[in-house]
């Protein structure tokens, strides 16, 4: 009983209740919350970038073979783009199977007097243009890339490292040997954050029940379900039959994954179990190369979540507001979004700016219709962060096993 009380999982569970007990009991003091949840969201952001860059470094560095290293990225972009690609393709046929938004009968002049048409029309400038964001990986300094905390620049500079190292050889063997030994002191340190995450969890969920209520999402219900019911779609059946046919468990994964699953949950972001996932990844006996090249790269290109919500809240915004979509549009909304879904972090409230900049592509829908998605954005943000980070985690271990860089001794066990 005592080693249950001390389970991570079993402490964010009950955690998880007590935030909803008490933002139903005590909603203006549950609302109050929400500094706590994002300051433990910043403490375990706050090493995401030093882990990326000792798990890529030392990886690539005691690699010594740069072209596998190569292949393995072609590979893992190849595979990201075919997977978020079916992603987007499940969220549109669901979308017209189910029209979520039949019946809403919105219309423009309704939605342009709010306040959150009038952000959503100006948020979708914010989105930057496809060079922007390949010129956006390089950072104006190294240390510039760790200051603001961007995951794709620290990427960037972790694999010039990495390469680096691997070029000088024993010459570089001191350095490698320190980063590795700074590694393990950010793990250390990493175990520490984590003896908050109750803590974190309790006021996530007590900020978004005494925030939101249980009845705000009513009148969106239908939507709500329907992201929730496709995304468990996509997770059981694809990701399922992924890792299937490269020899493992979904379900096994996602029980061996159960800590760090409700922990997106809570948070809403698949970000906050970023340094634990790429942890029990190699502890899961996948080659640290992959991990570390991997799972952060996935965060940005691998966003299968956000890409199945994308289609299916576009066409909940056109069916609201009584918008005829012709092939052309459809197609259009698909190519679009084959990029802009790639520009999505996995933070909280990514997924709505994403939105904004696609919608802002396709003139026959009105912009204005993102008000109706705000008010349920919260809850929606969940289901996609959790699909990201089990879309993460199988992509992980189906390269590792590709490249033959994955024990399966130490997966079984």
């Amino acid at each position: 009983m005592k080693a249950l009380a001390r389970s991570l999982y079993v402490q964010v569970l009950i955690a998880m209740a007590l935030g909803v007990a008490v933002g139903l009991a005590k909603p203006e003091f549950a609302s109050s919350l929400k500094p706590v949840a994002d300051a433990f969201v910043r403490l375990v952001k706050m090493l995401v970038g030093p882990v990326v860059f000792v798990s890529v470094a030392t990886g690539i560095g005691q690699s010594r073979d740069l072209k596998r290293m190569g292949r393995l990225g072609v590979r893992a972009l190849v595979y990201f783009e075919v997977v978020s690609t079916v992603a987007l393709l499940l969220g549109l046929a669901v979308g017209h199977l189910v029209r979520p938004g039949a019946g809403i009968h919105a219309t423009s002049a309704m939605l342009e007097g709010s306040a959150t048409g009038s952000t959503a029309g100006s948020t979708a400038g914010k989105m930057p243009s496809a060079l922007e964001f390949v010129l956006g990986i390089v950072p104006t300094t190294l240390v510039d890339a760790f200051a603001k905390g961007d995951v794709l620049q620290v990427l960037f500079v972790s694999i010039l490292v990495g390469v680096a190292l691997a070029r000088l050889g024993e010459h570089a063997a001191p350095v490698l040997d320190l980063i590795h030994r700074t590694g393990t002191i950010l793990f250390e340190l990493l175990s520490i954050v984590m003896r908050v995450a109750p803590l974190g969890a309790f006021a996530a969920l007590g900020f978004t029940v005494g925030h939101f209520g249980v009845t705000a999402i009513a009148s969106l219900a239908k939507l709500v379900t329907c992201v929730y019911g496709t995304s468990m779609l996509f997770v059981l059946i694809v990701l399922g039959t992924i890792a299937r046919m490269a020899g493992f468990s979904l379900l096994k994964l996602m029980r061996y994954l159960r800590e760090e699953l409700l922990l997106v949950l809570a948070t809403s972001s698949s970000e906050s179990a970023l340094p634990r996932l790429m942890e029990k990844l190699e502890r899961a006996g996948c080659d640290r190369s992959v991990v570390g090249l991997v799972v952060p790269t996935g965060y940005s290109f691998n966003l299968d979540g956000t890409s199945l919500y994308m289609t299916l809240a576009t066409l909940f915004v056109a069916q609201a507001t009584d918008t005829t979509l012709s092939f052309r549009d459809e197609v259009t909304i698909l190519g679009v979004l084959l990029v802009t879904s790639k520009g999505a972090a996995g933070v909280t409230g990514s997924g709505f700016i994403t939105l904004a900049a696609t919608l802002a592509a396709v003139p026959a829908i009105p912009p204005a219709g993102l008000a109706l998605l705000l008010g349920v954005d919260r809850f929606l943000s969940e289901a996609r962060s959790l699909t990201n980070f089990m879309g993460n985690a199988v992509a992980t271990l189906v390269l590792g096993r590709v490249e033959g860089a994955l024990d399966s001794a130490k997966l079984a066990a």
